[in-house]
C-alpha cells in the first residue's frame, strides 16, 4: 500500500505545497465533499484516514467536529498536527486502524483506498471504528490527465462487492465534478 510515500524530510514542504496546490484544493471540493459526508448525520467526532497534510481536516474541524487522523507517513503527521493543532493525529495504516471499535461518528478516506493492497481490509477496519458511517473519496473509473493511471483506479464494480463483504448496510456513490464519494451506511 504504501509505495507512493512522500518525499522525506527535505522535499516536506514542497509535498504539503503540493497538496495544498489551489488546483488541487479545487479539484478536491473539500467543502460539498464534507458537507456530504455529513449531510443527515449528527456527528461529533471524525477519524480521517490518509490524512495527509490535513486539508480534510481542517474543514471538519472548523465544522465542529473533534477531528483525529492516521497516516503512515510521520512527516504528513507533523504537518497536519499545524494546521489542526486540537487534532489527535498519529502513525497508523488503513488496513490495521489503532483505535477502539465504534469510536468515531464519520471515518473518512480522502483519495486513499486505491493505494491499499488489501481494500477490503480497509473497508472491514473502517467498520469497525465507525459507528454510523464511513466516507470514501476516490478517482472515477476512467483514464484521465490527472491521478493515477487507470490500471490504479479502483472500479464501482469491485467497490459495491467489498462493502456488502465488509457488512455495511447502505452504498450511495455521489458523483462530483472530478471525483466520486461513496456514502457507506454502518
Amino acid at each position: 500500500m504504501h509505495e507512493k510515500r512522500f518525499g522525506g524530510e527535505n522535499s516536506l514542504q514542497s509535498d504539503i505545497d503540493r497538496l495544498r496546490s489551489p488546483q488541487r484544493v479545487e479539484r478536491l471540493e473539500i467543502e460539498r465533499v464534507v458537507s456530504l459526508c455529513l449531510e443527515g448525520l449528527e456527528a461529533q467526532n471524525v477519524l480521517d484516514v490518509g490524512v495527509g497534510s490535513g486539508l480534510f481536516a481542517e474543514e471538519f474541524y472548523r465544522r465542529g467536529l473533534a477531528v483525529a487522523g492516521i497516516d503512515v507517513n510521520p512527516a504528513m503527521i507533523a504537518a497536519a498536527r499545524q494546521y489542526v493543532p486540537a487534532g489527535i493525529f498519529r502513525e497508523g495504516m488503513a488496513e490495521q486502524l489503532p483505535e477502539a471499535d465504534a469510536s468515531y461518528d464519520l471515518v473518512f478516506f480522502g483519495l486513499v483506498l486505491h493505494e491499499s493492497d488489501e481494500p477490503l481490509k480497509v473497508l472491514q477496519e473502517a467498520h469497525r471504528v465507525a459507528r454510523q458511517r464511513v466516507c470514501i473519496l476516490e478517482w472515477p473509473y476512467q483514464e484521465e490527465e490527472v491521478g493515477p493511471p487507470l490500471a490504479h483506479r479502483l472500479n464501482p464494480v469491485d467497490i459495491a462487492q467489498w462493502v456488502d463483504q465488509a457488512g455495511y448496510t447502505c452504498l450511495e456513490k455521489m458523483t462530483l465534478n472530478q471525483l466520486n464519494l461513496y456514502r457507506l451506511t454502518i
